[in-house]
């Protein structure tokens, strides 16, 4: 089975009384362990994409299931346990809480669960990310790379299924980008999640399993990545 799968999604607004088409009639299915990039231009619905599937946003038309669990229409009650679950985020503006220290940021989702060790598990994460000398370190107190370094690791903490990442280097120069990509699927692989990535970056795109590409809010295109450059 299937880790995600999507019917036939489409996000509709409407603005000055005209109705302005994100997404057409989308439908695809990821499998478990699978690293999936969403490519495509400025505008072509990638992160709307990333909502719809995540249960961030609810799509006008379509329906979206994860594991097996139809998330379409859920009410932000019934989706709350699901995603602290079997769902990570990493965002491109790294929305750490700037009151809590490194750890305690990456601490959170896993005391939401109530796991007696989850000092320990961020404190883990930390020295596998090479920060375990900023667990008290507040999140002002960190360059961006390693704020993004904490981000991962609290989106890792729970062991998620699913990692949704957005632009996740977009704020990072290259250096620091080639960084955190490389720890984000190294985490991935060591702990089987599924990892869906939006980016424009063509050099993260030749990492991923599979490429699915978005044009003015249709996919157009699903190709296997590593299969075709393998090939080549």
């Amino acid at each position: 089975m299937n880790i995600l799968e999507a019917k036939q999604l489409t996000k509709t607004y409407t603005l000055d009384h005209q109705h302005i088409h994100v997404l057409r009639d989308v439908s695809l299915s990821i499998a478990h362990g699978e690293f999936v990039v969403i490519a495509g231009s400025s505008g072509s619905g990638k992160t709307t994409l990333l909502t719809l599937l995540s249960g961030l946003d609810q799509p006008s038309s379509g329906h979206v299931t994860i594991d097996g669990n139809e998330i379409t229409g859920a009410t932000e009650d019934e989706l709350a346990p699901l995603r602290n679950r079997m769902i990570g985020f990493v965002f491109q503006s790294f929305h750490l809480v700037p009151s809590m220290t490194a750890k305690e940021n990456i601490m959170f989702p896993a005391e939401i669960m109530g796991q007696a060790d989850a000092e320990q598990a961020a404190l883990q994460l930390l020295k596998r990310v090479g920060l375990e000398s900023r667990a008290d370190n507040m999140p002002s107190q960190l360059s961006g790379g390693e704020k993004q370094r904490v981000s991962l690791c609290r989106a890792m903490i729970n062991h998620p299924k699913l990692l949704f990442a957005d632009e996740p280097t977009g704020n990072l120069d290259s250096e620091n980008g080639a960084m955190v990509l490389s720890q984000l699927v190294e985490l991935k692989s060591e702990q089987g999640a599924t990892l869906i990535l939006v980016t424009h970056n063509p050099d993260i795109a030749k990492a991923a399993d599979r490429v699915l590409r978005l044009e003015d809010g249709r996919l157009v295109e699903s190709e296997k990545s590593k299969v075709t450059h393998q090939d080549a």
